[in-house]
């Protein structure tokens, strides 16, 4: 699926954060229930059951059929989302070299190290 059609909106995103937390697939009542807890507002049932059925056509979410329910968990990490949000907005900049070396110029130290050695590690492997 290409990346651009897997972003998401503030509630898909809220959605995705409940998954993301759960230690085991969630039921649209669960999922429901976190997000109250969360403090988003008040959903419907129905509501939260279409998100997550547009996070299913989106891949972001699988699930499996319990009884006569369905369960959900994340198909993706929140790291791999995020990354692929991030070549999104790099695709949509229009130079992307340049966008991602001003944006490397804005990480703090720490970040910079792991950027490098996550980029040492690749050139190890080519």
């Amino acid at each position: 699926m290409p990346q651009s059609s897997r972003s998401l909106g503030s509630l898909e995103r809220s959605v995705m954060d409940v998954l993301w937390g759960a230690t085991s697939p969630l039921t649209v009542r669960e999922v429901q229930d976190g997000l109250e807890a969360s403090g988003t507002r008040d959903l419907a049932y129905t509501t939260v059951m279409t998100v997550l059925d547009r996070l299913g056509t989106k891949e972001m979410v699988s699930r499996e059929r319990d009884g006569r329910a369905f369960r959900y968990t994340a198909a993706l990490s929140r790291e791999a989302a995020t990354a692929e949000a991030l070549n999104a907005t790099l695709d949509s900049s229009g130079d992307r070299t340049a966008a991602l070396l001003h944006f490397a110029r804005t990480v703090d130290p720490a970040e910079a190290a792991a950027l490098r050695a996550a980029l040492d590690e690749i050139d190890a492997g080519r």
